[in-house]
């Protein structure tokens, strides 16, 4: 009998691709990642995973490989943590009859100007929000608005290119930034302008039509919007949280989605929650950790289920806080030498200690998810007691920068 494997198309180059990896093992399933560099993703070498180099962009090539995986192996099914590729893993579920997201609905939420329009037909709430594809279009978007605005590509991930414009030279900055080729593009350059819904930040998780947890999370200093710590569950009253539910399950019935994953970002502003970002996806480290700890639901391993078409089981076991603190630098320039990850993961409630980089990294800062360097994450039955925890593991933690040489000395 032909052992049965779980297709990964591309991973993730800091805990998730090794989660889907893990998870899948225990599942009995043999992962095999395609992906155009499997060098990015340093588990695959340390876990033993086969790993296969093939343009994951190319539909065509994806159905070739898979195929002739076919011939040794049983594929039970196809998935991906990455955002960019979901909508490919749906044709190539389709293709193969396999269980998997529905293209047509992935699509769309990947064009956040897309996205906003249909989430406005259905009367979703949202930031006001206008497309420009030029820096005049920017600025007479940015008036019709009213500063400050949020400038982010049309089509993008990890809070690339996305910053808080406050004023007219802010605004002008940016957008030569964007446009004047200091910014990859996938596709051509459309930049979505926003208004700045100002209030708390929240996420909800989902799964299938189930809201399953709902986190706060906290930003860096403007004007870029770097995540710093989460917390799940979120403290809202039940009305919040119901509101906030409501509007999450209007975004799923706008987009056509339900199957699977999905992340919702929201504010809560002056009038309730508003609709900052669809992710028909899960979310990215720490977020698949933190379910765990909190209700005891594995949410990748639930997801892989689901795409063998095997039951799920998103029933919670408990409730506790669980809590992640971002590493991020404060300055550009070399890691000299990182202390203390052994102490801070030896405190009572800490569930994990990670850093992403290593003594004598460059690091130079750009202002979204890249540059975090490490997290901390931590759990108890109390929300008082998992920010205590969390804070002295924080602690006991340090790293030491030293400055890039300044041209010309």
């Amino acid at each position: 009998m032909a052992r049965r494997a779980l297709i990964l198309v591309e991973g993730h180059s800091r805990c998730t691709g090794l989660l889907y990896v893990q998870a899948a093992k225990r599942l009995g399933l043999h992962p095999i990642t395609l992906a155009a560099d499997p060098t990015r993703y340093d588990y695959i070498a340390a876990e033993k995973v086969e790993a296969i180099p093939v343009d994951t962009d190319n539909l065509d090539a994806l159905i070739r490989e898979c195929s002739r995986l076919g011939a040794s192996y049983d594929i039970a099914g196809i998935a991906s943590s990455e955002g960019y590729v979901y909508a490919t893993v749906g044709k190539l579920c389709r293709h193969f009859d396999l269980p998997g997201p529905n293209p047509e609905s992935i699509e769309p939420c990947c064009d956040k100007f897309t996205q906003r329009q249909l989430l406005a037909e259905a009367g979703v709430p949202m930031p006001a929000y206008r497309l420009a594809t030029n820096a005049t279009d920017v600025k007479s978007s940015a008036a019709e608005i009213g500063l400050p605005v949020v400038l982010k590509p049309a089509v993008g991930a990890g809070s690339r290119g996305v910053r808080l414009c406050r004023n007219m030279d802010e605004l002008s900055e940016h957008t030569t930034y964007l446009l004047g080729g200091k910014h990859i593009w996938r596709s051509s350059p459309r930049i979505l302008v926003e208004e700045f819904a100002q209030g708390p930040y929240y996420g909800a998780e989902i799964m299938g039509s189930k809201v399953i947890g709902i986190a706060a999370a906290e930003f860096a200093p403007p004007p870029h919007f770097v995540f710093r710590e989460f917390t799940i569950p979120a403290l809202l009253t039940d009305d919040e949280h119901e509101r906030i539910a409501d509007v999450s399950q209007s975004c799923l019935q706008a987009l056509g989605l339900g199957w699977g994953p999905t992340n919702i970002e929201l504010r809560w502003t002056k009038r309730g929650p508003v609709v900052i970002e669809v992710n028909p996806r899960l979310p990215g480290t720490p977020d698949p950790q933190m379910i765990q700890l909190a209700y005891g639901i594995d949410l990748i391993t639930e997801h892989i289920k689901l795409a063998i078409g095997e039951e799920w089981d998103l029933r919670k076991r408990h409730s506790h806080i669980a809590a992640a603190r971002i590493l991020v630098p404060d300055r550009d320039g070399t890691i000299d030498w990182i202390v203390g990850e052994s102490r801070a993961a030896a405190v009572s409630g800490v569930a994990e200690v990670k850093f992403y980089v290593e003594p004598k990294t460059p690091i130079l800062r750009k202002g979204d998810s890249r540059d975090w360097i490490g997290h901390v994450i931590a759990a108890s039955p109390g929300r008082a007691h998992t920010a205590a925890i969390l804070q002295r593991a924080v602690n006991l933690i340090g790293w030491s920068i030293t400055p890039f040489p300044t041209v010309g000395k």
